[in-house]
C-alpha cells in the first residue's frame, strides 16, 4: 500500500534525557494505535544517528508495526564515520536537522512530517490527517502541549492520550485566529469573550503594521521542530532544513522562513489539534534559567537575533540562503535502510 504520508524523526540508543527508549516506544506505539484507527496508510522513518558501538541498534529495541501492511518502519543509518566528518562532531552525538534531511531525501509519500521521537499526536490531529486535505504550497504547524515525564509507559494508548489531555504543563505555539499576537493562556483559546477581545487587539495590529511584519510575526516558530509538514516539493524548494554543523535550535525556524519566501503558505491548525510532548531532563524549554545558560555556554549553537535576521532576510528577498550542497540530506550517500516488520 503506497503511503499518503512519511513521518521522519531522529534519534540513537544513548539515554538522552533519560528514559529515552520509553518514549521512542511511546511514540511509536501511539502511532502504530492511531493510524490503523483512522486508517491512514505511514512510512515512518526513524534516522539512526551515529549509533553507539556499545549498545543495540534501534533495530532491536524498538516495537514492530503490525502485521497489516498500513503502517512500515524504517530505520535508516547514518554511521559514526558520516558524523565524525563534522566540526562539531565530538561536543553533539547527533546532527538532528541533518539526520532528518535524510529522511525527507528518502521519504517515499507525497507529503513529509518532520517530528520527534517524545510526542505523542492527539486523536483529532491524526484524524485530520486522515481526511487526506492536506495541500501542497502549503506547511502545516500545530501547537506543541508539554506534559509530565511521570508517565505510565507501560498504559495503553488511550490511557495515555486521556492522561496528556488532563495534565498540561505548558501550551508552545500560536493561534490560528491571531498569530500576529503572542498569546498563551489557556483562557484565550477557550473563553469566548477573551477570544474576541484579543482577536480585535490582533486586527488592530495587522492594520496598523505593513504585511511584511505581520507575517514576520505570525510565523509559528515555537517548537517548530516537533511538527513541520509539508509536501515533498515543497521541502525540496526549500533544499530541505539548514545544514549546519551546530546544535539544533533556530535551524527549524529558518526552515519556516525559507518556505515564507518561496510562497509557501502557513497553517496553523486548531489547539485541539496538537502533539503531546512528554517532559525529559534535558528539554531546553523546561529548563530553569541557570540551566538555559549553561546550556548555552556548552552548546556551538546558532545565535537567535542572527537567525531572525537571516529568517527576515529570506522573507523580503525571497531566496533561500545557500548553506546546503545539492547534495543535501546525504543523497549521494548509500546509507543502510532497514524496514522493520513483525
Amino acid at each position: 500500500m503506497n503511503p499518503y504520508l512519511s513521518i521522519v524523526a531522529a534519534s540513537r540508543n544513548d539515554n538522552h534525557g533519560g528514559d529515552l527508549t520509553s518514549r521512542m516506544e511511546v511514540f511509536l506505539r501511539g502511532l502504530y494505535h492511531q493510524l490503523n484507527q483512522y486508517d491512514l496508510p505511514t512510512e515512518i522513518i526513524i534516522v539512526e544517528w551515529n549509533p553507539p558501538a556499545d549498545r543495540p541498534r534501534l533495530s532491536a529495541i524498538l516495537p514492530k508495526p503490525p502485521a497489516n501492511g498500513l503502517v512500515t518502519l524504517r530505520i535508516i543509518t547514518v554511521p559514526n564515520e558520516v558524523h565524525t566528518q563534522y566540526k562539531t562532531a565530538t561536543h553533539l552525538p547527533l546532527f538532528q536537522m541533518i539526520a532528518k534531511n535524510v529522511g525527507i531525501r528518502r521519504a517515499s509519500a507525497p507529503f513529509v512530517l518532520c517530528t520527534n521521537i517524545d510526542l505523542l499526536f492527539s486523536n483529532k490531529l491524526i484524524e485530520f490527517l486522515a481526511t487526506k486535505k492536506l495541500q501542497k504550497g502549503a506547511y502545516y504547524r500545530c501547537n506543541r502541549c508539554d506534559i509530565p515525564k511521570e508517565i505510565d509507559y507501560s498504559a495503553d494508548v488511550p490511557f495515555l492520550l486521556k492522561f496528556a489531555r488532563k495534565n498540561i504543563l505548558q501550551r508552545l505555539g500560536k493561534n490560528r485566529f491571531y498569530p500576529n499576537f503572542n498569546g498563551q493562556s489557556k483562557w484565550w483559546y477557550h473563553n469566548l469573550v477573551t477570544l474576541g477581545i484579543v482577536w480585535g487587539i490582533a486586527l488592530i495590529k495587522r492594520l496598523a503594521e505593513s504585511r511584511m511584519t505581520t507575517t514576520i510575526e505570525s510565523a509559528d516558530t515555537w517548537a517548530c521542530g516537533d511538527f513541520t509538514l509539508m509536501h515533498r516539493d515543497d521541502w525540496e524548494k526549500i533544499n530541505g532544513y539548514f545544514e549546519l554543523d551546530a546544535y539544533s535550535i533556530h535551524i527549524d525556524s529558518l526552515a519556516l522562513f525559507a518556505a515564507l519566501g518561496q510562497g509557501i503558505r502557513q497553517k496553523i491548525l486548531a489547539p485541539e489539534l496538537c502533539t503531546f510532548h512528554i517532559s525529559h531532563q534535558s528539554g531546553w524549554e523546561l529548563q530553569d534559567p541557570m540551566q538555559k545558560i549553561k546550556f548555552d555556554i556548552q552548546m556551538p549553537m546558532l545565535d537567535w537575533n542572527t537567525a531572525k535576521a537571516a529568517c527576515e532576510h529570506m522573507l523580503r528577498e525571497q531566496v533561500v540562503l545557500p548553506i546546503n550542497r545539492l547534495d543535501w540530506g546525504l543523497k549521494n550517500r548509500e546509507l543502510e535502510d532497514t524496514i522493520i516488520t513483525t
